[in-house]
């Protein structure tokens, strides 16, 4: 009993370790974003949607985080399944932002780094689980809360081509 105690205690910490990541991986482009949106007056408007779309992630994650349900009941297809990625995606996005602090991007060079983190594993793995069947009430109301920040990568991809960017 112990044992399984101990294997049950270890996948509950490794699935914590992922969803802060994931967490930190939402809040990090939200800052990543805003930086784009002062960077880039142009496409405030565009920007701060992303930025508060993905701070409305976070919350969501953190949300889910608090919940006092069993582990079995959170959706396991919710976080990306490699919890390095997560890592390097994050420190990636950290050194960005202080990069562009000191020199911004260009125009183009902005939305191309935004729609590769968009197709990265952290958020394209969070697209796929919105586009599944939901199997719990939970997760179906987790998705409802999120319809309307879905498909990051097709909008920037949509207003690149309509900015001629």
């Amino acid at each position: 009993m112990e044992t399984l105690n101990q294997t049950f205690t270890a996948m509950t910490e490794m699935m914590l370790r992922h969803l802060d990541e994931s967490i930190k991986l939402e809040l990090n482009l939200a800052r990543l974003y805003t930086s784009l949106n002062d960077l880039f007056p142009e496409d405030e408007e565009f920007w701060w949607q992303l930025a508060m779309e993905e701070r409305g992630h976070a919350s969501l994650l953190q949300q889910e985080k608090k919940q006092p349900q069993p582990m079995e009941f959170f959706p396991e297809n919710l976080l990306a399944g490699d919890l390095q990625t997560l890592v390097d995606a994050n420190t990636r996005i950290l050194g960005l932002i202080e990069r562009y602090t000191k020199a911004a991007p260009t125009r183009k060079e902005a939305f191309m780094t935004a729609l590769e983190f968009e197709l990265a594993a952290g958020e394209s793995h969070f697209q796929d689980f919105l586009d599944t069947p939901s199997l719990s009430p939970a997760v179906a109301i987790f998705k409802q809360l999120n319809q309307e920040d879905r498909d990051h990568a097709e909008r920037i991809r949509a207003y690149m081509l309509e900015n001629g960017i």
